[in-house]
């Protein structure tokens, strides 16, 4: 940011535009800031050359990811199964202004809430990152807290379709249930960490559409590959479907 402000004077105090040109610039101009520290001989760690260089143009996508006790699934999945583990919430610091000619942009933290589409795993070579791709509700139309303190959120009012990745790392999952008063709304639960874990039978079955952790750095949480899980096993479950019972007798 200070780069764009002493190169571009007459927009230095246009924090609307400085925002989207930080947003469209930043990562040529890490490579290049990079590229002159090593050629000067500085310092620079190998996970930073490595983010500077760009992660690899083949991506390895999953339909599901485990991380912080919670299961994550994208959308597509959640639909075959009766639970529910593709809704997602992440607090960010965000740019908020009234108008397209507003000039006094506020900055402060608010609340996103979305379902996963997509999980990625971005291959820098010699680590890789998870990242969700997420269809977000719109938090001017679509997002509202009703008399009770509930926060609801409207799914036909989407937003943010240009920016729609989260580090997996920062996801705080939530669960969603439909208004039964207005089903266009859906309340937003948040869902209690759960610790999962998987015998080495599992892993070997299920490998083929998890995805596998790779840390970048030791102080990320630690991630264990998965796919499938008993719903037994699940504390969000979805009510949009009949239900059974099970013979106790039957199952031994």
């Amino acid at each position: 940011m200070k780069w764009l402000k002493l190169n571009n004077p007459r927009q230095s105090k246009r924090q609307k535009w400085l925002q989207e040109e930080h947003m469209r610039t930043f990562t040529h101009w890490l490579r290049k800031k990079v590229e002159v520290a090593i050629a000067d001989k500085e310092p620079i760690s190998e996970t930073l050359r490595w983010m500077a260089h760009g992660p690899t143009h083949y991506v390895a996508k999953y339909h599901g990811y485990v991380i912080n006790g919670c299961q994550y699934n994208t959308k597509d999945r959640d639909e075959l199964r009766v639970t529910q583990n593709s809704g997602v919430s992440i607090v960010a610091t965000t740019m908020q202004i009234s108008s397209a000619k507003d000039k006094n942009p506020v900055f402060g933290e608010l609340c996103f809430y979305g379902i996963i589409t997509e999980i990625w795993d971005l291959d820098y070579t010699m680590f890789r990152i998870p990242v969700f791709k997420c269809n977000w509700v719109d938090n001017k139309s679509g997002v509202k807290v009703d008399e009770f303190g509930l926060t609801l959120v409207d799914f036909t009012k989407m937003a943010h379709k240009s920016d729609p990745f989260i580090l997996a790392s920062q996801a705080k999952q939530v669960f969603y249930v439909q208004d039964q008063l207005d089903p266009r709304w859906s309340v937003v639960l948040s869902t209690p960490e759960r610790d999962f874990s998987f015998s080495a039978k599992d892993s070997d079955d299920f490998m083929d559409n998890s995805i596998e952790h790779h840390p970048l750095i030791t102080t990320l949480a630690q991630v264990e590959s998965f796919d499938t899980m008993d719903d037994s096993d699940v504390i969000c479950i979805r009510g949009d479907c009949e239900g059974f019972w099970i013979d106790n007798k039957s199952s031994m």
